[in-house]
């Protein structure tokens, strides 16, 4: 019998049924294996954008006023001295002790300028020790009381590396951090002398020679820092000293019955109040 030529015969259209649902199981497990390799690498992709993420907080805490770094700066110290005398006191005479005040004198220190440097290292988030240095400021000192006539007499170089610690507020990564600190410093003169030739003739009678004394002292410091970057900052600070000085004068004076050994002190008050604008920069 002849099947006509539009009809297909029933053994080939079940086959053909059969590969139909074979393409469409096929199609919808390639489907589904596609949306859920798209989910997994969705999740991969997360997972690594939020590493990154993480990684770059990590590397911004790293860099911030937090424990473990260290910093280094530059800048201007002001000393400007909140000075007091008392009178100038002989001492002794050709050997023999005399403690004789001469009323009426005094003398002061004049203010001064210096290029400074601190290095610096925070323990904690908040607490930071910091070594202060500068160049040696040389110092005028100056005749009060009735030596005012005189001026200037003389001159000195102070040194004075400093030790504070810190205390800062604020999260470590803020741009703004206030500080409160406390410390002490080493404090001593080089380079005294009198440079006055008239006051030395006139009120010293002979060329006179100038020592002083050495002294520790607490510091009271108060500041803030501003963050730039990561890296670069800047930074102003007063510090409060109190301070005094022991001035001794050793003089060969002239007088009538030939020359003699004239030994004379001033104790002076400086108690200064440093200033410090800095730029620093955080390794």
């Amino acid at each position: 019998m002849q099947v006509p030529c539009n009809e297909a015969p029933k053994p080939l259209l079940a086959l053909g049924k059969m590969l139909y649902g074979i393409a469409m199981v096929y199609v919808k497990c390639c489907v589904h294996n596609e949306r859920a390799f798209l989910e997994e690498h969705k999740l991969k992709i997360k997972q690594v954008i939020t590493g990154i993420a993480a990684l770059a907080c990590v590397s911004t805490a790293a860099h911030a006023q937090s424990a473990g770094s260290f910093y280094a700066t530059a800048g201007w110290f002001h000393f400007a001295p909140q000075d007091s005398s008392g009178p100038l006191k002989e001492t002794s005479v050709g050997g023999s002790p005399v403690n004789i005040d001469v009323p009426g004198t005094g003398a002061g220190i004049s203010s001064a300028d210096t290029a400074g440097f601190t290095v610096g290292y925070f323990a904690t988030d908040h607490i930071a020790a910091e070594l202060e240095m500068g160049i040696p400021p040389t110092f005028d000192l100056e005749g009060t009381g009735t030596f005012s006539q005189y001026g200037k007499l003389g001159s000195a170089k102070q040194w004075s590396p400093t030790l504070l610690f810190k205390y800062f507020f604020n999260a470590p990564t803020a741009k703004l951090r206030p500080f409160v600190g406390i410390g002490v410093t080493r404090t001593w003169f080089t380079d005294a002398k009198i440079t006055n030739q008239q006051f030395e003739g006139s009120v010293l009678h002979g060329p006179t020679t100038v020592d002083t004394d050495s002294s520790w002292a607490p510091v009271f410091n108060v500041g803030a820092t501003y963050n730039f970057t990561e890296h670069w900052f800047a930074g102003f600070s007063v510090s409060f000293i109190p301070l005094k000085a022991t001035a001794k004068l050793n003089t060969q004076a002239q007088t009538p019955v030939g020359t003699l050994n004239v030994q004379s002190q001033a104790k002076i008050t400086l108690n200064p109040i440093v200033t410090y604008l800095r730029v620093g920069y955080r390794f």
